[in-house]
């Protein structure tokens, strides 16, 4: 769906007036404090967010799924959808595509189609935790890690295919989340499986184009409850450490046992220059994959606290990062789950960007615990929403995404074009 410009600009028109009161009186306390503004909306605009091609339907559960309207029925539309949300919000410059959901049967087509609506391909994503049709072995018990190599070399097989997809469209890395576990004690020797994934993940890494990289996701529990392969971040490190400097470990929101502290696990990753991105969500309970800051927003701007450190700090030598959306809309329309979610990102990334750094710095030395807690806080609780609208403004997109999408019914749109009964490939 290609929108209409010119209501785009009727919409901006029409809420402009009080847009630039708001901003006008934040970018004023903001220079009064020492900021330099046009340098923040700089790194705003510059700041994107890959769409997961997955989530660009309703998800489900294990009890049930409940399709939308207007879900897209092929890569083709994905990519048009997520035109659309880049279109609204001017940080939704690239897609990330699951293999095998979403596999390009015209590449070269595809990467037209992705450039008409100036979008890149990020990371590139394998699936070994879903047997596919047609194949030979299954992962009942293991994929990367099964006792069986035929089964491990078919999970091997699979993953350089996947390299092999995402060369031919312009991604630069494959990202790896591996399913692979147990679910009673004694069903496998610790040791050996991990011995065995190690060298699957060799195999694979020896195929990666010298330009590439590898994310090595890590979950502590799920689809196995008893031990996961990849548990924890501990985990992560250490297979990115044996594997190179192409390795680095992959951070999902939701991917954590209760009340774990993300924001220290961000930064040792960093301290070990082995950050290679996020699949950003929220959650309440576990593995949820909820709109971003649903739930916890303040944990994810600690998050941020630490990245704008470690990317601004001449001490850390860390690769430049890829952030990626991971969500399940069962009941939400995706793309206004996605637009929140990417507004609640860059909420976060704003609100760290105003962080007074000398202060906390000098605080943090002189362990006055309560002054650095002021100053945190401080930056948390300013709204900097007219940061981010005045950012779109200048880059030609919405003042207010949802707003405009509500407006215009586009949902009701993408119904009357595809349907009321449709189905996106994935979860």
């Amino acid at each position: 769906m290609i929108l209409d410009k010119s209501l785009l600009d009727q919409h901006n028109s029409q809420g402009n007036a009080l847009h630039q009161k708001k901003y006008g009186l934040l970018a004023s306390v903001l220079q009064d404090e020492g900021h330099n503004v046009n340098t923040i909306l700089e790194r705003l605009a510059a700041f994107q967010v890959a769409i997961p091609s997955w989530a660009l339907g309703t998800g489900g559960t294990r009890f049930g799924r409940f399709a939308g309207g207007g879900e897209p029925r092929s890569l083709e539309e994905k990519i048009e959808d997520v035109g659309l949300l880049h279109a609204l919000n001017q940080s939704s410059g690239a897609i990330s595509l699951h293999i095998p959901w979403d596999i390009p049967q015209n590449p070269k087509a595809i990467q037209q189609l992705a450039a008409s609506f100036e979008l890149k391909f990020d990371a590139v994503n394998s699936n070994t935790f879903q047997d596919q049709e047609n194949q030979d072995y299954s992962y009942k018990f293991g994929s990367l890690s099964h006792t069986d190599k035929a089964v491990r070399d078919q999970a091997i097989a699979h993953n350089v295919e996947v390299i092999r997809h995402g060369v031919e469209l312009g991604s630069k890395s494959l990202t790896i989340w591996l399913s692979d576990g147990t679910d009673f004690p004694g069903q496998q020797n610790f040791r050996r499986s991990f011995a065995r994934t190690l060298d699957s993940f060799e195999q694979i890494y020896a195929q990666l184009p010298a330009d590439w990289k590898v994310f090595i996701e890590y979950k502590p529990y799920e689809p196995h409850f008893y031990s996961t392969v990849v548990a924890d971040w501990g985990s992560s490190l250490l297979f990115c450490q044996k594997l190179g400097e192409k390795a680095l470990g992959l951070v999902d929101l939701g991917h954590h046992l209760p009340n774990t502290n993300i924001e220290q696990i961000v930064s040792r990753f960093l301290m070990e220059g082995k950050l290679g991105g996020f699949h950003f969500n929220d959650s309440k309970y576990g593995d949820d994959d909820l709109t971003v800051g649903a739930m916890r927003p303040y944990q994810l701007f600690l998050i941020f606290n630490e990245l704008v450190d470690g990317m601004t700090s001449s001490e850390i030598k860390n690769p430049e990062l890829s952030w990626m959306i991971d969500a399940s809309h069962n009941i939400k329309d995706p793309l206004e789950d996605l637009m929140q979610s990417v507004e609640a990102i860059m909420i976060a990334y704003a609100q760290a960007l105003i962080i007074n750094r000398p202060a906390l710095e000098k605080a943090q030395l002189q362990n006055d615990a309560t002054l650095a807690q002021e100053i945190l806080q401080n930056a948390y609780r300013t709204d900097v929403r007219p940061l981010l609208a005045e950012a779109r403004f200048k880059a030609g997109a919405a003042l207010n995404p949802v707003g405009f999408y509500r407006e215009q019914k586009i949902r009701k749109e993408l119904i009357k074009q595809r349907g009321e009964k449709t189905y996106s490939t994935g979860l």
